[in-house]
C-alpha cells in the first residue's frame, strides 16, 4: 500500500497492471484493517510524509479501499503458515486475510513470495 499511494516507480509494470485493471473493472481494491496501524506507525515515525493530518489521510485510505478486517478463520490459517513466510504479525494477518478471501496479495516481500502460501502478484 505504501508504494502505489507514494512511490509508484517501486511497483512492476504486473502490479500496476493488476491494479488498474481492478480500478476499471470496479472490483475494488482491499486490505486488512491492520494495514492501517502500519499506515499510522509508518507516519509517526516520519518514514512517510503527509501533506494532510493523519486522520484525513487514513479517511482517504478507507475511502478509496474496500478494508477487511480479520476473521477467526484467517487467524487459524495465519498459524498455518509455514516458518518460511513473514515473521511479522502483520504480515501474516494480511496473507491470512487474502487467503481466506480468495484474493491476490500485492507485495514485494520475498519471504512471501518463497513460502507460496498465498497468491501473490508482484
Amino acid at each position: 500500500m505504501v508504494w502505489p499511494a507514494f512511490d509508484q516507480k517501486q511497483i512492476s509494470t504486473r502490479a500496476r497492471a493488476a491494479i488498474a485493471e481492478a480500478r476499471k473493472n470496479a472490483d475494488g481494491l482491499a486490505i486488512c484493517d491492520i494495514s492501517l496501524l502500519e499506515f499510522a506507525t509508518l507516519a509517526s515515525k516520519g518514514r512517510i510524509r503527509l501533506d494532510v493530518t493523519l486522520e484525513s489521510f487514513l479517511e482517504e485510505v478507507e475511502s478509496g479501499f474496500v478494508v477487511l478486517p480479520i476473521r477467526g478463520r484467517a487467524y487459524a490459517r495465519a498459524m498455518g503458515f509455514p516458518a518460511s513466510y513473514a515473521k511479522d504479525p502483520a504480515d501474516r494477518r494480511i496473507g491470512a486475510t487474502a487467503l481466506v478471501g480468495g484474493l491476490s496479495l500485492l507485495s514485494a516481500d520475498r519471504a512471501i513470495r518463497r513460502a507460496r502460501t498465498v497468491q501473490r502478484i508482484w
